[in-house]
């Protein structure tokens, strides 16, 4: 299957903001940063089901993802910022000091195998 194109949006969310306090390398933490929310047509048309493993490439990079259903828009997909979305990242940051992080082309596919061990 050939890998799909997306509009990526990564963005911080309540339940991360919680776990910083507690710290970023435990287990919730990294799971939250490596789950990607995608609506459910996208997903049927990647070939993915919940909890099911992605690859999703930038032109700097690439990062693997599981699938969580969400509402959102169709052709569009969100990540909590973390480690994975600084993998797909470049680094200009256009003088701001905050690479671009919003609205990326990316690519999906499916990854086989189990979830990957976290570093």
């Amino acid at each position: 299957m050939s890998a799909k194109r997306y509009l990526l949006n990564p963005m911080r969310t309540a339940k991360q903001g919680v776990q910083v306090n507690v710290g970023k390398d435990g287990d919730e933490y990294i799971e939250i940063t490596t789950t990607l929310s995608i609506h459910v047509d996208d997903m049927a048309e990647i070939g993915v089901s919940d909890g099911d493993r992605v690859l999703v490439k930038t032109e700097f990079g690439e990062a693997e993802f599981g699938c969580q259903t969400a509402k959102v828009p169709v052709g569009m997909i969100f990540v909590p910022y973390g480690p994975p979305t600084c993998q797909l990242m470049g680094g200009s940051t256009d003088g701001t000091g905050m690479p671009t992080s919003k609205g990326w082309e990316v690519e999906i596919e499916p990854v086989g195998g189990a979830k990957p061990e976290a570093n």
